[in-house]
């Protein structure tokens, strides 16, 4: 055992890196190796020996295992002070600048949008942008003969051949939402429906796909008078000043009395101002809801009624933030993000738009 233990001593001494220890250990300690071997000796010899001998060869194998997790400590301990040596960093030096990217004018200004009405207690409801003809025409009162109901309008999803059904169109608007909203939670009831919406349509200030939010608040004593205040609360709290609003008589398949509503506002040096002079702009369709409409919610409109109104989050954004042309939202132009997009810490206030 004194040669045993000499010999795997000296060479876990002088073992120069890990594998050269790991040879070392399975030589010793290893199935096969020289220290297990005696070890199995033991079962050979009588209990008087066994009770002499067993501390002994315990003792042996524990010292060499012991002074092999030593020197293999010791080697990495080594090895780490040589890496040290070779690497170093310069923690005075300026961070590597990372390029950040910035949150869409569409993104920021529907969280405004929401952060505002959710103050006077509305919620977010949501629907599928593919939507049936029930609910995005049938439900909110719109004839067949309706304009909107055209190729030139809508756009409608393909049928197999020998499929009569009404097709399936991409919603031209997000008042299906509020369909769907009234028929699952029924009234009273307070929401708004922000969302992609799709139309037939390409120009300066109108793109085929594009964003609505549309709102509507139903009670048993809702009236425009109620209508008026909400708008005009929320167009002080978007732009920040106080906004008067202008309503004008229309007509809207799905409001009765429906009425266009104008916001205040002025060019001074041609740049626009929000709640100042004597020029009005339109901004958004509004009114009562139609009977009709609450029907096919599942309301009963001889016991309830309310408002809805709908404007374009798009149009508001280039209002607020001086965009001059709508299909530069959607033309990918990083450019144009970098000058016009927020940052990830820019969130929205009640009044006045974003804390930055």
């Amino acid at each position: 055992m004194d040669d045993l233990r000499q010999k795997y001593l000296g060479l876990v001494s002088r073992a120069a890196d890990e594998a050269a220890l790991e040879e070392v250990r399975l030589a010793a300690l290893g199935k096969k190796g020289e220290v297990s071997l005696l070890m199995r000796t033991l079962g050979q010899m009588s209990p008087e020996e066994r009770q002499s001998a067993g501390p002994k060869f315990n003792a042996l194998r524990n010292e060499i295992d012991a002074a092999l997790k030593a020197r293999k400590e010791a080697l990495a301990d080594a090895a780490l002070d040589a890496r040290l040596q070779a690497e170093w960093l310069d923690v005075t030096l300026p961070g590597r600048p990372r390029p950040a990217g910035t949150i869409h004018p569409v993104s920021q200004v529907t969280e405004e949008v929401t952060a505002i009405f959710a103050d006077m207690g509305f919620r977010v409801a949501e629907g599928p942008q593919i939507e049936s003809d029930w609910y995005n025409f049938d439900a909110l009162n719109l004839a067949p003969e309706h304009p909107a109901r055209q190729e030139h309008d809508t756009f409608f999803m393909a049928r197999a051949e020998g499929d009569n059904r009404p097709p399936h169109v991409l919603r031209t608007h997000t008042s299906p939402v509020q369909i769907r909203a009234m028929q699952a939670q029924g009234a009273p009831i307070r929401v708004i429906a922000p969302g992609r919406v799709y139309r037939m349509d390409m120009d300066q200030t109108h793109s085929p796909m594009f964003h609505q939010i549309e709102g509507m608040a139903i009670d048993r004593d809702i009236s425009m008078a109620n209508l008026k205040w909400v708008l005009e609360e929320f167009f002080t709290a978007f732009f920040g000043v106080k906004v008067k609003t202008r309503f004008r008589a229309s007509h809207f398949p799905f409001t009765e009395p429906s009425a266009e509503v104008d916001i205040q506002c002025s060019w001074v040096g041609g740049q626009l101002k929000i709640g100042e002079g004597d020029g009005w702009m339109e901004v958004l369709g509004s009114g009562m809801m139609h009977p009709k409409v609450l029907k096919a919610g599942g309301i009963d409109p001889d016991e309830w009624q309310g408002f809805a109104f709908g404007m374009g989050i798009d149009r508001i954004a280039m209002l607020k933030y001086g965009i001059p042309d709508l299909r530069a939202f959607f033309e990918s132009d990083l450019r144009w993000l970098r000058h016009y997009g927020f940052a990830a810490l820019d969130v929205p206030t009640l009044r006045g738009g974003v804390n930055r």
